[in-house]
């Protein structure tokens, strides 16, 4: 269902008034229109095509989702595509959110392909900031940017947290190192996914900060210079901890090579103490006559050179630390 909000000189008038009403609504130079379609039809968005003057390379973008983040001018208006995010710290799994945003000089229309994006938590900061709203189309648009930049911040401090959850059990031997393991390449999945989607973000704000593109007013700069500190640390700190996830799974796996190392080491030792008594015995099986034959003496020796040549191998390689 469509949802919408109308706005006389920086005062909330109407909301959740019929979208056919927009175009009358537009032709008042005092006022702003914001229109939600949720996950529109092709037949939903020619309509507000029509009466809004769309291009069509932007109606096919809003139709075709999975688009990369980016910033579209054409004649009359912008077309945006951006992504909110949210991390399952349970699975450290990160889904994603697409909005779409078509940005006039007095509209601006979000589309939401697959309804995942919580457009109620953008129309809470807005009623937050209403001070702003004389602003027009900034204020929309600012936002809208700044819920999504914050849940990439928040995803990335959740991430953050849960690597150096995973940094503290690279060492521990009680620790399961397939579980570990799982639990690196998971978190390594997610920061790829939110590296996609916050990167390009600086190049999207940074174009609608440039004053020739006069996209937002002057009174929100430094708004939006706000929202594009953070996509700039979101950005680096996601950079941060892609090494750091890549680092760790580099320690695992050296230590997992470290171990097995050890463990060859070992039974090699324990394999040349074990081949003593085989050797001795063996030779004493022969089937022909050797010294001590038959005699209890004969038992002796070879019971001594067992234990002496088996402990002697013992001490040395315990000596060096091979057992």
């Amino acid at each position: 269902m469509a949802r919408t909000r109308l706005y006389r000189n920086g005062v909330l008038e109407a909301e959740d008034f019929p979208p056919e009403e927009i175009s009358a609504h537009l032709r008042d130079d005092a006022l702003t229109v914001w229109l939600d379609l949720g996950a529109p039809t092709e037949a939903d968005l020619a309509l507000i095509a029509s009466e809004l003057g769309l291009h069509e390379l932007a109606v096919e973008d809003a139709v075709h989702s999975r688009q990369r983040p980016k910033l579209d001018r054409y004649d009359t208006h912008n077309y945006l595509t951006a992504y909110s995010v949210a991390l399952d710290p349970a699975t450290g799994q990160l889904t994603t959110a697409e909005l779409g945003m078509f940005v006039t000089d007095r509209a601006v229309v979000t589309v939401r392909p697959g309804g995942g994006f919580d457009i109620d938590a953008v129309m809470r900061r807005w009623d937050e900031l209403s001070h702003l709203a004389k602003n027009g189309v900034g204020f929309l648009l600012h936002g809208l940017l700044d819920y999504v930049v914050d849940t990439h911040f928040t995803a990335v401090q959740s991430l953050d947290d849960l690597i150096e959850e995973l940094e503290d059990t690279v060492f521990d031997e009680k620790a399961s190192a397939p579980e570990s393991q799982r639990r690196a390449l998971a978190l390594r999945k997610s920061l790829v996914t939110l590296r996609r989607v916050v990167l390009p973000m600086r190049e999207v704000v940074n174009t609608l900060l440039r004053r020739e593109d006069n996209a937002i007013d002057q009174a929100m700069v430094p708004y939006f210079q706000d929202v594009f500190d953070h996509v700039l640390r979101a950005s680096e700190w996601t950079e941060s901890l892609r090494d750091l996830v890549t680092t760790i799974r580099e320690t695992q796996l050296s230590i997992q090579g470290n171990r097995l190392n050890l463990i060859m080491k070992k039974v090699t030792g324990w394999a040349a103490i074990i081949a003593v008594p085989t050797a001795i015995t063996g030779f004493y099986g022969q089937n022909i006559p050797y010294p001590g034959l038959g005699q209890p003496w004969g038992f002796w020796v070879s019971a001594g050179s067992i234990l002496l040549v088996g402990g002697g191998l013992y001490a040395l390689f315990k000596h060096r630390d091979w057992l």
